[in-house]
Order: structure tokens, then sequence, then C-alpha cells
């Protein structure tokens, strides 16, 4: 027994010194091991150095859905939708099973059948399917496709042919208002930035608050439990615009219309509410597609960024200095034509020889650029240009558009004050006008104008309005009740022609301006139609609601072009805002187009001009017409006078008791007899009684009264 203990005795001990040994051995190997990894930056192909810093954490981005852009009545202008792009797998180590292929088996029939749908050429396609990759992308036609297109692709069941999703743009009007909208588009990471407009100018509140996904994960990638971080994103504010739908498609379609007619470089009107400074349409041709920006000839919006001299419309502001400032005097009187600066700077008027002596109402109603001199050389550097800053020329409005430029009103000298008073040698920007004309229309009270309705968060709170916001007060009540009076008569009262910018159902009052173009090599561009050419005014008279700027450079086209741009413009909008006019039916009357009556008999002409309904004022007691005004293709409403000069020299003065003073100087004119002016508004006496011969050798002396 005890040589069996002892035999179990030294069995034991060996086994437990092998047992020891093999703990000595685990426990040095992990002693090598712990040294090993602590003294080196890379195990079992991990880098531990980095794997502690970032803790093993991956985090994902959560990208913020864009928000919408719309018109004032929640018209879609803008939004984001999926967009597709095709790949191609060229490798054939994707199919599994011969009988459901998962790469493109038959390249020159896949190539074929695509050709038609991505607008690619079956060679362009072929190539691409040809190259020795896992896969490729077919683009450019592949890319950005909707989802109607990758139904059709689907449809054609093509091995190999699949599709990576993302998001994109999408303007369903394409050009509608594309430089107020303007577009966005998806830089190098995927994110969808604004690039022009509205879509620019709003881009932190229309893109969102990203969020994200947070996590740790093991060694081999994996995502460990309950380590899981999500902040959902934040979707992007939605942006009402102060556009109306139907105001901004009757602009939209009058300027194509002009486009697609005559030559121009570029053309633009613009319409605000009254009111509260809203901008109800704004228009521009060339335009271009929001989608493919097809048509983009500038990136700037012409309605902020364009600057150049206004030409006579400016002559609303600077005789309204005049007034203002207690200088000006309607009834006197000056001669017009032309006049000589002390530094011998000569001024015309824009015919070079002016309508001989006439009052300064007339003058406005004339566009006279020597009455503009005149009152702008009494006031002085100093008051006009104060003048013009306080109707906001010269500085930005500040309406929520990118690139607004400030334009000029820097002028010093004699010459420069010259031009400045009938808007050459300075520079504005069409909305600079408008916020401007504003005051015509608010008492005297400037208002800012606005773009943008209101602004939507994504719980649906409005965290932005638009609305009226008063700049200042610009002119007394009693400044502006004359100029509005004095921009009716140009219309009404001033040229026959100026008839024509005036629609058939409401009345409005306005100024037309006419500028030369500056040449880049000093002085100015002298081509025949190298002008900027414009037209501003308000709607209806009685009772403004809109005010209105319409402005195009180098239109190859005649006056009475931009005349129906302007009159069919009103007309439309009034009809579909259901505007009543509260004027007299024998101030709205037809427009008509005159007749060529020259080389006809008189008898005829007048039985033709009482069909449309004007007033013929016969001169001379001949038979035939040898000179007509208004002249041939005109338009002037129903109602309106039609001197006819005939072929004798025998004038009997017809009744022109409650003649405005642009139709006597007109009579005057056409048979060559001198006149003398005084008093203020129509024709109350003359020196010559009605139905007497007269002798041209005698002026004709007129007074004038209310």
């Amino acid at each position: 027994m005890k040589k069996r203990k002892g035999r179990f005795k030294i069995t034991m001990n060996i086994n437990l010194k092998i047992t020891l040994l093999v703990f000595s051995f685990l426990f040095l190997f992990i002693i090598i091991k712990l040294a090993y990894v602590v003294l080196s930056d890379n195990v079992d192909g991990i880098n531990l150095t980095e794997f502690a810093n970032n803790r093993n954490t991956t985090k994902q981005t959560l990208y913020a859905s864009r928000g919408s852009i719309y018109d004032v009545n929640g018209d879609e202008l803008a939004k984001n939708v999926k967009s597709y792009t095709v790949i191609a797998y060229l490798s054939s180590s994707r199919t599994t099973n011969e009988k459901k292929p998962e790469h493109v088996v038959d390249p020159e029939g896949t190539a074929k059948a695509l050709a038609p749908i991505i607008h690619m050429s079956e060679e362009a396609i072929l190539k691409l399917l040809s190259q020795k990759l896992y896969q490729v992308e077919l683009g450019p036609g592949g890319r950005g496709i909707t989802e109607d297109t990758k139904k059709q692709i689907e449809d054609l069941e093509l091995p190999g042919i699949s599709f990576i999703t993302s998001m994109k743009r999408f303007y369903k009007n394409k050009s509608y208002a594309s430089y107020l909208v303007g577009y966005a588009r998806s830089d190098d990471s995927g994110e969808i930035k604004g690039q022009m407009g509205v879509e620019s100018y709003y881009d932190d509140l229309l893109k969102g608050t990203d969020g994200y996904t947070e996590y740790q994960q093991d060694a081999a990638g994996y995502p460990m439990p309950n380590t899981q971080i999500t902040k959902e994103a934040e979707s992007g504010a939605d942006i009402y615009l102060t556009i109306n739908n139907n105001i901004q498609l009757i602009l939209e379609n009058v300027l194509t219309k002009l486009k697609n007619e005559h030559s121009l470089e570029w053309a633009q009107f613009s319409v605000m509410d009254a009111k509260t400074g809203a901008i109800v349409g704004s228009a521009t041709v060339p335009n271009f597609d929001l989608n493919t920006l097809k048509g983009i000839t500038s990136y700037l919006n012409p309605l902020t960024s364009y600057q150049y001299e206004p030409g006579s419309t400016m002559k609303i502001f600077s005789f309204m200095a005049a007034i203002e400032n207690g200088i000006y005097k309607g009834d006197d009187t000056f001669q017009s034509g032309h006049i000589i600066l002390n530094d011998g700077t000569r001024i015309n008027d824009f015919n070079n020889v002016g309508w001989g002596t006439i009052n300064y109402d007339t003058g406005f109603s004339y566009s006279s650029n020597v009455a503009a001199t005149k009152l702008a050389l009494n006031l002085g550097v100093s008051k006009l240009k104060d003048f013009y800053e306080t109707c906001g020329f010269g500085k930005k409005t500040g309406i929520t558009l990118p690139s607004e430029s400030i334009g000029s009103i820097n002028f010093n000298y004699e010459s420069e004050l010259a031009n400045a008073s009938f808007g050459q040698g300075m520079s504005v920007t069409p909305i600079q006008m408008l916020q401007a004309l504003s005051s015509l229309v608010n008492d005297g009270i400037m208002i800012k104008p606005y773009i943008v309705s209101k602004v939507v968060n994504s719980k649906g709170e409005i965290i932005q309005s638009g609305q009226r916001e008063e700049v200042g007060r610009v002119a007394s009540v009693t400044t502006i009740s004359r100029m509005k009076k004095m921009m009716y008569d140009v219309v009404y009262n001033g040229f026959s022609y100026n008839k024509g910018y005036a629609p058939s159902n409401v009345t409005i009052a306005g100024k037309t301006g006419t500028a030369q173009i500056a040449s880049p090599k000093g002085g100015y561009l002298t081509g025949e139609y190298d002008y900027i050419k414009s037209f501003a005014g308000f709607f209806p008279y009685e009772d403004p609601q809109y005010v209105l700027y319409f402005s195009t450079k180098q239109l190859v086209s005649s006056s009475a072009d931009i005349m129906q741009v302007v009159s069919s413009t009103i007309g439309e909008i009034a009809k579909v805002m259901s505007i009543q006019d509260n004027s007299s039916d024998e101030t709205v009357q037809k427009v008509v187009i005159m007749n060529n009556y020259i080389s006809q008999q008189l008898d005829s002409s007048l039985e033709d001009l009482k069909k449309l309904q004007l007033n013929p004022i016969v001169l001379g007691e001949g038979s035939h017409v040898i000179s007509q005004y208004p002249k041939v293709g005109s338009s002037v409403l129903q109602k309106s006078k039609v001197f006819l000069l005939t072929n004798d020299t025998t004038y009997k003065m017809p009744d022109v008791i409650g003649w405005s003073t642009n139709d006597l100087i007109r009579f005057c004119n056409m048979i060559g007899l001198s006149y003398h002016m005084n008093g203020y508004g129509k024709v109350v006496s003359t020196n010559i009684e009605a139905g007497s011969i007269i002798d041209l050798n005698v002026p004709l002396e007129i007074q004038l009264g209310i």
C-alpha cells in the first residue's frame, strides 16, 4: 500500500509540474503579447492608436429635405424630387445563376434599347459598356433621369442595368419667374445648394438642419448593441413669394411675344402692389429653363442687379424736387429747343428744335430736357442730389434678393446736374424705380418693396412674414397730387400718340423714358436702336392699386410696339384682378390705329374718321389731305382730335375753347402760326374769334385756365 501511495504521489508531482509549466508558458505568452500591444501601434491589422482615439465610433449624416418655394396662392414653384442615375454592371462575377444574369450580357442590344430613352447615341453607350470595369455610369444622358424615364428602362428588363437614387431640384414651370425663383444644384457631396434668386438668398432656411446616426462598432466593423444615438434631420422651411400667378403669366407672355417678334438685348417688366410694396410680378427676357439652365445669358437679375441710365422717367423726380422746394410754377413759360450752359455745353430737347415758347407743365408732358435743365439749375446740385437720395436712389432697397446694385447719383458740375435732371450721367435699378414710384401712390410716403410673403418652418410655424414697411416721407401731399396730375396729362393730354399707352378699360398715369447707352470707349453709342426705353406709371389713376416699370435695351422696334406692351399688360391685369375704373366714359375709350389719309379725298377721310369715332379738325378748305396728325399707325383713343391739313392755305379759326395746350400747339405748328400762352390748364380764350380767317402774321394769344 505504501508503494502504491508513493507511486501516486510521484504521478501527482509530475502532473503538477506539467500543469505549472503550461501555466508558466501561457503567462509568459500573455506578458509578451501585452508588451507587444503596449509597444506596437498596429495589432492584427488594427491601428490601436486610431482605434482608441476614435473609440471605434461611426457617424452617418442624415440629410435634411430642402424646403419648397410657392407663389402667393400656394402653387408650387420649386421642390425636391427623386433623381436617378443609370448604371451598368459589366463584371460577370455578379452573376451566380446564368438563367438570371446580373451583368450586361448583350452590350450591342443594351445600347440600342437605351439610346432613344436616355438621348445618347448607340456608339457612345456601347463604348461605355465595353470597358473592363465592374460597373459604369451611363452619362451624361443617364444622369438625373426622372421617375417616368426610370420606369421606361425598367420595363425593358435589361440584364445588368440598375439605378442609383438621389435627390434633385425640380421646377415644374421651367422658365417661369426664373430670375426671381433662382435655381439650386447638388454639389460634389450631394448637398443641394441655392445658386441664384430666392434659392440662393434663403439657402440657409431652405436647406434645413442635417441630422446624424452615431454608433460604436467592434473591431470587425459590426455595430455594438445599445450604442446607437440618432438625431433626426429637420426639413427646410417653405418660402411663399408675393408673386401672383395671374399677373406673372401676363408679364411672361407679353415679353416672350416681344422677344419673338423683335430683336433686343433684354427687357424687364415688373409690377408692385401700390399699398404694400409686394412684388406681384416680375418677368425678364431672355429667361431660362431652371431645370436645365438652357437659355441663360446672365446670372444677374435685371430687377435688382442691372443698373443703367434711366432717361426721362427721372423727370418725375427732378420736377418733384422743384415742386417740393417751392420753385416750380407750371404756367411760367420758357423757350424750348435748346439751352447753352455756362461751360458751353448745349442741351437739346429730344427733337432738337423744341415746340416754341411753352410753359413748364407742357414741358413735362412733352418731356422737355430744356425744362428739366432750367429747373435743376435753379435747384442746384445739393438740393437735387438730396431729393434723389430721399427717393432711395444711390443705395440698396434691401429687398431679399442677392446681388442688389446701388446705382450712382454722383453729379457735381453744371453739365452733370443738367444731365441728371433728365436721367443721363447717372444710373438706377428697376427695383429702385419701383420703390421711388411708391411715394406717388401713398401720399408722399415711400414704401419698401418685398418679394417674400411668408416663411413657414417644418412645424408649420410662420417664422417670417412680409408686410408694408414705410421708408419715409419723400414729398408733401400737395406735391404728390400735382405730379400725379402731370403724369396723367402725359398720357391723355400730352403727345397724341402717348394715348397708345392707355388701355381701354382703366385710366393710368405715367412717364416715358429714352436713354442713350454709355459706350465702353467713352461717350454714348450712336446706333439707331442704341437706347434703353422705359415706361413708369401706376393704375388706376383715381385709386392706384399697382405701380409698374417697364424697360428694354436695344429693342429693334418702334415706340408703337412698346405702347402695345404696356397698354395690353395693364388692360389684362385690370381684367383678371377685377379692377373697376371710376373714371368717366369720356376718358376710358377704345384704342384705334390711325389710317393713312394723306393724298386721300377730304370727304372720304372725314367719313372714315366718323366711323372710328375720332374728332377731325380740318385745316384749310382744300379737297385733298396733304398732311395728318397723329401719323399713320399711331394708337389713339376714340374721341381724340385728328388734324387734317388740306391743299389750301386759307385757314379758319376753329373753336379751341377747352382744348389742351398740346392740341393747340399741334394746330399752330401745322399751319405755321406763332403763339403766346398765359396761365395754366386748358384754353379759356384767344385773340382770334372762332370761324374767322387766320392772319399768319398775327401771333395767337392764348389764355389758359382751370
